[in-house]
């Protein structure tokens, strides 16, 4: 039995929808929905005996069955290790850094933990097809959920994406549509299609179940250090999924007392494309615009008008964290040194290492997500 669905907010309109309309924006502002859900505490004792996905934390999901545990759409994504790394060039000092593998996600990038959720949630609508925009990894995530879930689906793709990426995309199934141009054209395309009737929208930017999904990063920390959480967390951040969902878990954690004191957030930016940074190093609340767009390996977060740009901002300064950049060269040689270690991860995923291993000393703990397999894209040129 299904639970009703929750309402979607829009956070600047305050405008209202069904959780059941295909309505993927505000239809007044043409916004990113929030959603009106609050989960319920989960209890750490009983996730012992629970169902190694994503899932295990259901009663914190907005997409709930009764009983608990009932089947959804799912790959067994989730519960990713997490490992330490070493000290080098002093950026552990007094400190300890750790790294969570997301890259060992069935898809092999962190996305699956997002699009798992919107591919359960479409499952549920039946539309005629599902459609989604991305550089790579989200799409090949939204098409493999898909696949899963035997729904119909098209991913948009701005030209020059990886052939890999590629390759992977339309092995699970899915049609690829290859913009013309940058990734916010890819985006523009994507969102005109996505007004057609019976088109769900699988947005990991618009539709809020996706970071429904990835808070699951924090829970799964939170689960294997023993009801704890490190002093920091380093998040790559474009458009933020990541960052909000973990930002997300940490509010649920803390309001429920299963958390005494909230992690500090640093989101990591590549130098060459880098709004956000910008705006909170000058004190704003938002970008003035659309940040001019420079070659650079970090595809994936090379996002130069973020969606949701004034909550990512929000949720960094009321952690007390900061944001960093990364330059190529130091993008080049954080790959390097992972695949050194036996980590061989893509160029978007090292962005966190690389900002901590330019940092200075930091005491207490740290965790960081290598969210990307190096296998999508090889080594950085």
């Amino acid at each position: 039995m299904l639970a009703p669905m929750s309402d979607y907010v829009c956070p600047r309109c305050r405008v209202r929808a069904p959780g059941t309309a295909l309505t993927w924006c505000c239809p007044r502002c043409r916004g990113p929905w929030d959603l009106e859900f609050t989960g319920a505490p989960v209890s750490l004792a009983s996730l012992t005996s629970r169902v190694n996905s994503l899932w295990r934390y259901e009663e914190v999901l907005p997409l709930a069955t009764e009983p608990p545990q009932a089947p959804h759409v799912t790959l067994g994504e989730g519960r990713t290790p997490l490992v330490p790394l070493t000290g080098t060039e002093g950026a552990t000092a007094g400190g300890t850094v750790s790294a969570k593998l997301d890259f060992l996600m069935p898809t092999l990038s962190f996305k699956d933990r997002g699009a798992v959720m919107l591919a359960e949630l479409a499952r549920r609508l039946g539309p005629d097809t599902v459609i989604a925009d991305s550089s790579g990894n989200a799409g090949t995530a939204v098409a493999a959920y898909c696949a899963r879930a035997g729904l119909d689906c098209a991913v948009y793709v701005p030209e020059g994406t990886s052939a890999k990426k590629l390759e992977q995309i339309r092995a699970h199934g899915a049609r690829t549509v290859v913009v013309p141009g940058d990734r916010e054209a890819t985006a523009r395309a994507a969102r005109a299609a996505a007004d057609a009737p019976g088109v769900f929208y699988a947005s990991h930017v618009y539709n809020p179940h996706f970071l429904h999904g990835t808070k699951t990063y924090v829970y799964e920390l939170w689960e294997e250090l023993g009801g704890l959480l490190p002093d920091t967390l380093f998040l790559p951040v474009g458009n933020g999924t990541l960052l909000l969902g973990a930002a997300l878990a940490v509010e649920e954690l803390y309001g429920h007392g299963l958390i005494e004191r909230r992690p500090a957030l640093v989101a990591v930016q590549a130098e060459a494309v880098s709004p956000l940074a910008a705006a909170f190093h000058a004190g704003a609340e938002e970008p003035a615009g659309p940040a001019v767009v420079r070659p650079t390996l970090a595809e994936g977060i090379a996002i130069p008008a973020p969606p949701r740009a004034a909550q990512i901002l929000r949720a960094v300064r009321a952690s007390g964290g900061t944001f960093r950049t990364v330059t190529e060269e130091q993008i080049r040689a954080a790959q390097l040194d992972l695949a050194r270690r036996g980590l061989y991860v893509e160029p978007t995923g090292v962005a966190c290492w690389a900002a901590v291993r330019a940092a200075a000393e930091r005491p207490g703990s740290t965790v960081l997500p290598l969210c990307g397999a190096g296998a999508k894209t090889g080594l950085a040129a």
